[in-house]
C-alpha cells in the first residue's frame, strides 16, 4: 500500500511539473505550412518559450491572431515605420533592410494594409521567410505583444522523428 501511495504522488509531481514546464513556460506548436521556408518547412516542431518579454528584429515568434496560429520572423519593433516598397524591397524608419538570409523578394498585397506603418510601442511587425503568399503582417497589420505567444527556440525536424 505504501508502495501505491509512493507511486501516485510521483506521478501527480511529474504530471505537475510537465504541466508547468509545458503549459506555463514552454510552448510546443507543429509547423503547419510553408511560409517559413527553407530554415522552418512544414511539419517541423518549434519549442517556444512563452515567458520571453521583448524581441528583437530577426527573432523567430509564434503568434496568434484572429484564432489562427502563424509563425513568422521579427522584422521591426515599437516606435519604427515600416514601409514596403513598390519594387518589393522592406524599409524600417528610412532605410532599406538588407536580408541576407531571405530569398525572396518583399511584395506588396493588394488587399492588404496602408504604408508607411509606425508601430506602436507594444507592436511589431511580422514577415514569414518566405514572402511570396505568406501570411503575415502585411496581410493583417502590425501584432500587438498580448498575441504574441513566444520565441522560437528551437526547431525539431520531421525527418528525426
Amino acid at each position: 500500500m505504501a508502495e501505491v501511495r509512493l507511486f501516485l504522488t510521483r506521478l501527480t509531481a511529474m504530471v505537475l511539473l510537465l504541466w508547468v514546464l509545458f503549459g506555463l513556460i514552454f510552448g510546443i506548436c507543429p509547423m503547419k505550412n510553408e511560409d517559413m521556408m527553407p530554415r522552418i518547412s512544414s511539419g517541423d516542431l518549434l519549442l517556444y518559450y512563452r515567458l520571453q518579454q521583448s524581441f528583437v528584429s530577426g527573432d523567430v515568434i509564434v503568434l496568434q491572431k484572429d484564432g489562427k496560429r502563424y509563425v513568422g520572423r521579427v522584422a521591426a519593433h515599437g516606435g519604427d515605420t515600416v514601409e514596403i516598397t513598390e519594387d518589393a524591397q522592406l524599409s524600417v524608419n528610412g532605410s532599406t533592410v538588407i536580408e541576407n538570409d531571405i530569398y525572396y523578394s518583399t511584395p506588396r498585397y493588394e488587399s492588404g494594409i496602408v504604408y508607411p506603418v509606425t508601430l506602436a510601442e507594444d507592436e511589431v511587425f511580422v514577415l514569414c521567410d518566405y514572402r511570396e503568399g505568406a501570411k503575415d503582417s502585411r496581410y493583417f497589420g502590425p501584432v500587438s505583444k498580448s498575441e504574441i505567444k513566444g520565441k522560437v527556440i528551437t526547431i525539431v525536424r520531421r525527418s528525426n522523428l
